[in-house]
């Protein structure tokens, strides 16, 4: 039962029903009132005093009827060594040879009281079985209604708390997968309650956290656009000797596309979600790619729905890191759809990814120990992921057999038949 709702319903029934069999149980188990109590020990203790002398069994029986009738009871008359002299109603236990004075006996059918007479006999005397079974069927019967009317009545109220609980946790589900604007209804003063404001005030200062963050990082992105332009002026206007120069506008191509990597980033986090978009053929896309890098391509044609400007730089990324990182191998893709997916594969034949590092390579930022300073500041992969998994998809990296890394990126097939092709570079 994984539902809390059912859970605190069931504990409310389960708690009333425990009730109810104890009271139950306590009702056969314990003396009457003391009402009726007396009443039976004075009913019995006539029909001990009638009973005074001896009498024949046939005398015994009448009399025991007599005082049985108008009273309602069951009565036995005992010997002292345990056989039953007589009896009017039904058959009553003997109390005991061990037992020496007067007592009350318990039993299925209520309580009854045990006299002993002055020379030895025992009579035992209880209420009629058929207005104690009535009477145990009415107690039985506002017992039922009592838990239907708890049942009823607690259900709303268990439903009422757990409903809260569950909007609250649909809050938190919101703001996990990026909703950074997901707030909680505030109902009730009760401890659920503070636990929504608890939730909307952390929420708030996460926002406004990120939101901060995300500004700061898009204003110096485009800041550092500004004295990058001028650089590029100067070179063009004072031109160094052509190494130099060579060396210059390789740093600043290198910055210039850091800086595109940190604004695609920041615009990534900002909507973590792809819009509709177009039908894209994911084959043609990577063939474009590659001829542009000169890497193989093979597989057959697919199209998914998405950002083709997104998707282009997903391909573009993996290409350029497997050239980057495969020790001049060949780099090979392949795209090949199967059961509503579509899988693209980016391979070479380098070092490959020690399976430490397999997940981490991912993280934005994060260089493999011992990686030259040439080699990116890696976001490539980074972005790779976000762009993956904001089309409904995901990537991981596997070992080669042979030697070497492949890239995997899987994403959902569009349902057209015919792909079309993809935009043109960016």
């Amino acid at each position: 039962m994984r539902r809390l709702y059912l859970q605190v319903y069931v504990a409310f029934v389960g708690i009333l029903l425990l009730f109810g069999m104890l009271m139950i149980g306590a009702w056969h188990l314990v003396p009457s009132a003391s009402g009726e109590q007396q009443a039976l020990e004075s009913a019995a203790a006539l029909a001990a005093e009638l009973l005074g002398p001896p009498l024949s069994p046939e005398a015994q029986r009448t009399l025991l009827r007599r005082v049985a009738a108008p009273a309602n009871l069951d009565l036995t008359l005992w010997s002292a060594e345990g056989e039953a002299l007589a009896q009017a109603g039904a058959a009553l236990p003997f109390p005991g040879r061990e037992r020496r004075q007067s007592a009350w006996l318990h039993g299925r059918g209520g309580p009854m009281r045990a006299l002993r007479l002055a020379d030895g006999r025992w009579l035992v005397a209880r209420h009629r079985h058929g207005p104690a079974r009535y009477r145990g069927v009415g107690l039985l019967l506002v017992f039922l209604l009592l838990a239907l009317a708890v049942a009823i009545g607690a259900y709303p109220v268990a439903r009422r708390l757990t409903r809260r609980l569950e909007r609250l946790r649909a809050g938190v589900e919101g703001l996990a997968g990026g909703d950074l604007r997901a707030r909680v209804p505030v109902e009730g003063r009760d401890e659920v309650a503070d636990l929504a404001r608890s939730f909307n005030r952390a929420a708030e200062r996460i926002e406004a956290l990120v939101g901060a963050q995300r500004t700061l990082l898009a204003g110096a992105s485009h800041e550092l656009r500004t004295p990058l332009t001028r650089i590029r002026m100067a070179l063009e206007l004072d031109a160094p000797d052509p190494a130099r120069r060579a060396r210059l506008e390789a740093d600043i191509a290198e910055l210039d596309a850091l800086i595109g990597e940190l604004l695609l980033a920041s615009r990534l986090q900002s909507a973590p979600v792809v819009e509709p978009g177009e039908d894209v053929d994911l084959l043609g896309l990577a063939a474009e790619e590659a001829a542009r890098a000169g890497a193989a391509v093979d597989g057959r044609p697919a199209a998914v729905r998405g950002d083709a400007r997104l998707l282009r730089r997903l391909v573009r990324n993996l290409i350029e890191n497997g050239r980057r990182h495969g020790g001049g191998t060949p780099v090979e893709v392949s795209v090949a759809p199967e059961g509503g997916r579509v899988h693209l594969r980016v391979c070479d034949r380098g070092p490959g990814v020690a399976p430490a590092e397999r997940e981490r390579i991912f993280d934005a930022f994060y260089r493999a120990p011992g990686a030259a300073a040439d080699e990116g500041a890696g976001l490539g992969l980074a972005l790779v992921r976000q762009i993956a998994r904001r089309h409904g998809g995901d990537t991981r990296h596997e070992s080669r057999e042979g030697g070497g890394s492949c890239f995997v990126v899987d994403l959902p097939a569009s349902a057209v038949t015919a792909p079309s092709r993809g935009a043109s570079p960016d």
